[in-house]
């Protein structure tokens, strides 16, 4: 019964912990290696604040700046105080949710998965810029750092679009460097993300995103968008409403 409770009336987040799990430590771990650094013509400043958002991780959950700021800002959306994990089995709250998650969320897709109309689609082996979905059939789409590994980035936002239900709302975050616009890689020597000496196809980065990230969901139909953070630019989640 206490638990049900919890549910219904959850108890607030206390002040910097984790709104996956509700830890209070954490640690800061290095991310960037030289290749990528180089590949991507980064500074110094931009490294530490991208090794800081993909870097600094809760002890207790392990997830890290960037998977906690796109948690926050699922569970602002729907004006919920308590973790993501008690959000996803608060099945009274959730249980016509219908949410697409492209590509696993990092440590999210834990407790995502606990929601009963939850899917996952892994890209590419689901075509983010060809969705097998009918139009208007889900209330959340939410992908995270998967839009830079799409070819036509706007033709996935596109299909994103096309997906939600009227009011229906996307949240994804794309690294981003603040210091210039978004370019193609098209013509550049081949970056990939991921774990460092592997060169999947599905690790290749085909756009680096700058200060100009947020023109391309209003290109894709979106009329209502907005930024989420939890602790300054470093985390950045994109809101996108139908």
């Amino acid at each position: 019964m206490r638990s049900f409770f919890r549910h219904l009336f959850p108890t607030p987040r206390v002040p910097n912990c984790c709104p996956v799990c509700g830890g209070t430590e954490y640690e800061q771990r290095p991310i960037l290696d030289e290749a990528l650094i180089t590949a991507w013509d980064l500074t110094p400043d931009e490294v530490t604040y991208i090794d800081r958002q993909q870097g600094l991780l809760c002890l207790e959950c392990q997830s890290n700046l960037r998977s906690r700021t796109l948690a926050a800002a699922l569970l602002n959306h729907f004006g919920y105080t308590g973790t993501l994990k008690d959000f996803c089995n608060a099945f009274f709250r959730t249980r016509f949710l219908r949410l697409l998650e492209l590509n696993e969320a990092a440590r999210l897709s834990h407790w995502l998965s606990h929601l009963h109309r939850h899917t996952l689609a892994c890209y590419p082996e689901v075509d983010m810029q060809a969705l097998p979905y009918a139009e208007a059939s889900w209330d959340v789409v939410l992908h995270s750092d998967v839009l830079e590994h799409v070819p036509d980035p706007l033709s996935g936002l596109r299909e994103c679009h096309r997906v939600l239900a009227p009011g229906g709302v996307l949240l994804y975050t794309v690294p981003i460097v603040y210091g210039r616009m978004s370019r193609t890689r098209q013509h550049l020597s081949p970056s990939y993300h991921g774990i460092s000496g592997q060169s999947q196809a599905d690790m290749l980065v085909h756009t680096e995103y700058g200060a100009d990230f947020w023109l391309q969901p209003i290109a894709a139909g979106f009329r209502k968008i907005g930024l989420f953070t939890l602790d300054g630019p470093e985390a950045v989640t994109v809101i996108c409403q139908k």
